[in-house]
């Protein structure tokens, strides 16, 4: 059997072991993506997603018939790969991040799976990529998986980018349960915590929170 790897905190052992049995698997691209970013990175490996986060995010960005989506926060690769195959061919995936060191990794990987010419990368602060898009430059499906104190302004500066319909999928929410602490006042926790707050209650969206890995919220925007 492939191995197969979860991130998910929130659910107990045995039934996250049943979950992944029943969830595709990784292949060998996405294996030797894990072996090489856990070598390369260090500690900072777990900033990877799992394998079932990568298939969800894989089967929305089908299910949804994109064509057109943005991630900020790319790291070495495996969610863009994910998105990148769900958009199909044809379908454009542009990626914000800020190291040129993790994002070769993610080059290397997408060449591999075959989904390069569908990926544009563009280094430097992802609101500054963000903001010198054309006015009219409109997205089926955004990912964030960035530094948390930046999710406010991306949450702003990515919905009204999205077509009606259109997902905004954020990674982290829970943030490993620490948003329920109140005695937790450090930067991170309470801007992830002010964010959940905000998207919550947001008019112009619907929601769901999933306790998928560290928490994932699916934004849909309705207004």
């Amino acid at each position: 059997m492939t191995e197969r790897r979860s991130r998910s905190r929130f659910v107990d052992d045995p039934i996250a072991d049943y979950a992944l049995e029943h969830t595709s698997g990784p292949d060998a691209v996405q294996l030797e993506l894990r072996r090489v970013t856990a070598e390369r990175t260090g500690d900072r490996a777990g900033m990877q997603i799992g394998d079932d986060q990568a298939v969800l995010l894989e089967i929305l960005a089908r299910a949804t018939a994109a064509r057109k989506a943005v991630e900020v926060g790319t790291f070495t690769g495996a969610s863009a790969l994910s998105l990148a195959r769900g958009l199909g061919p044809g379908g454009r995936l542009l990626c914000c991040d800020v190291s040129e060191e993790w994002t070769a990794i993610a080059r290397e990987h997408w060449e591999q799976a075959g989904v390069a010419d569908r990926i544009e990368l563009r280094l430097g602060p992802a609101l500054d990529t963000l903001r010198s898009l054309p006015e009219g430059d409109i997205f089926d499906l955004a990912f964030v998986d960035a530094d948390k104190t930046g999710y406010a302004d991306y949450y702003e500066e990515l919905l009204p980018r999205l077509r009606p319909g259109g997902l905004l999928l954020i990674d982290n929410t829970l943030w490993g349960g620490v948003v329920l602490d109140e005695k937790d006042d450090t930067d991170d926790t309470v801007a992830i915590r002010a964010l959940n707050d905000r998207i919550a209650a947001d008019p112009r969206v619907r929601v769901v929170l999933l306790p998928i890995a560290d928490g994932l919220t699916v934004v849909q925007r309705t207004a």
